[in-house]
């Protein structure tokens, strides 16, 4: 997941981001992997911003400048699937600050916006985070105030309900979803990694001699596929 936080709402007049907060996902769930940074915006933050998050520009003026950061997020990302809350908002300021660090942007076929999957989930019903945690039962009495990391830590319960709770199946509730096609929260999920078996030869041959001990009908041998 990540959340930005910005210095105001339209990045095409040269509002900033001033908060990024990332949580990796792994098969819906979180590996412990984050990525939070305050970033000085290089202008002045707004009032209605300021209302949002409490970032004030006293706070942000020893923070690294975007660029600074940019080639680790970038990183942080990788290819993961990018699931936004408002994703057209959230895209526009990620990929304006990409450009202006001279990065490469982020193609907007990597997002999936769970604002739209919410609205087509509860349509005619307020969908904003707050609303999406009290109609799901998700305790968001922490959220006073917006903030990165917490931000996305909601998302995440929140998303999990609107892909049908904590066992999706096999993922096809996520693939339909993403075919359907504020806050910036991006829900990362890398690919697992292939497992590797750790077996030798000997343990091997001695597994196979002790499946044939057991005779025509063992359930091992249905497993093994081979009849080892």
């Amino acid at each position: 997941m990540l959340d930005t936080e910005t210095t105001g709402t339209d990045h095409a007049t040269g509002d900033r981001i001033v908060e990024i907060g990332a949580i990796e996902l792994l098969n819906y769930i979180p590996t412990g992997q984050t990525f939070h940074r305050y970033i000085n915006p290089q202008r002045a933050m707004s009032q209605g911003a300021f209302a949002v998050h409490g970032l004030s520009d006293e706070f942000l003026a020893d923070k690294p400048i975007f660029s600074a950061v940019a080639g680790e997020l970038h990183e942080f990302l990788g290819d993961s699937r990018l699931v936004i809350h408002n994703a057209s908002f959230d895209m526009g300021f990620l990929n304006a600050e990409f450009a202006r660090a001279g990065h490469p942007t982020l193609g907007s076929e990597r997002a999936l916006d769970t604002l739209h999957l919410a609205r087509r989930k509860h349509p005619n019903a307020a969908n904003s985070l707050d609303a999406l945690c009290s109609r799901y039962g998700i305790d968001n009495t922490k959220r006073t105030k917006h903030g990165a990391l917490l931000d996305a830590e909601l998302l995440a319960e929140v998303y999990m309900e609107l892909i049908g709770g904590r066992q999706p199946d096999l993922g096809l509730a996520v693939l339909n979803a993403a075919s359907a096609g504020g806050d910036a929260i991006i829900v990362t999920e890398r690919l697992p990694r292939p497992s590797i078996s750790r077996l030798n030869d000997a343990e091997r041959a001695a597994h196979a001699a002790f499946v044939a001990s057991l005779g025509e009908s063992a359930l091992w041998r249905d497993y093994l596929g081979s009849g080892e």
